[in-house]
């Protein structure tokens, strides 16, 4: 049974993580706090390596890493400065179990979920078609919730592809994502969009539910719980009516 959830900041982000955990508190009857970047909070002198090993070098080779001198340096770099760190893809579950190593040990049992909320893109690799995925959030302990990967997860409405592929063709090259995002229209979620906070909510209360129950998502499009794999499902379950299904809300309503 979870007890107390601890949620993690993310300075470099528009996230309002003190609502988020207000939020949560409100539905769960576990103990809800809020601290600062967990990058900050526990650090290690080991964690800049750590995420030079997740890093993930290429969207179809299945190895990840790079520990050359230079690598490691950005990534020293990064901690000390997030807002300078961007366009890297990091395995999850790597990033999950060096964060998990750098719990205190009184706090790394289950009792106590740690949520850290971060700016770094994090994905899972695809066995079924070999490549690797985006993730919005990776659960467990820690449970990962990526920023990013809230705006860069889902698949966005045809039209982005099409309108990119056309930029393509006629000047050899892609067009920044913000260009595209300005002329296509659709329902989807952009960088420092103004929904961010109560959109990682849903995010958030997943990795509370899936500690607490085992059930790690919900199949109803219109539920919190749901993993929505296009920014139009992300929309229609995060940020509108009704919040839950009629399972779910007997829990969290």
């Amino acid at each position: 049974m979870v007890d107390n959830v601890i949620l993690y900041r993310a300075p470099s982000t528009v996230a309002d993580v003190d609502e988020v955990g207000d939020w949560l508190e409100a539905r769960i009857d576990a103990a809800v706090t809020v601290r600062d970047r967990f990058l900050d909070v526990h650090r290690t002198e080991t964690l800049a390596e750590r995420f030079a090993e997740a890093r993930v070098s290429s969207p179809y080779e299945r190895d990840t890493g790079n520990t050359m001198l230079g690598i490691v340096r950005y990534e020293e770099r990064a901690l000390e400065n997030p807002e300078r760190e961007g366009g890297v893809l990091y395995d999850g579950l790597q990033v999950q179990r060096a964060l998990n190593s750098a719990l205190l040990a009184a706090e790394r049992g289950l009792e106590t979920l740690h949520v850290p909320i971060l700016d770094r893109a994090i994905g899972t690799w695809g066995d079924h078609d070999g490549r690797w995925h985006k993730r919005v959030n990776v659960l467990g302990q820690p449970a990962l919730v990526s920023v990013p990967g809230l705006y860069e997860a889902p698949a966005k409405p045809d039209a982005y592809y099409k309108e990119q592929q056309r930029h393509a063709l006629l000047s050899g090259d892609t067009p920044p994502r913000e260009v595209l995002e300005n002329q296509v229209e659709g329902e989807f979620l952009i960088e420092d969009d103004p929904r961010t906070t109560d959109a990682l909510c849903g995010y958030v209360l997943q990795a509370y539910h899936y500690l607490e129950t085992g059930e790690s998502f919900c199949e109803r499009e219109t539920c919190r719980l749901y993993n929505a794999h296009y920014h139009e499902e992300l929309i229609d379950a995060q940020l509108r009516d009704p919040q839950f299904c009629t399972a779910h809300a007997r829990l969290y309503e």
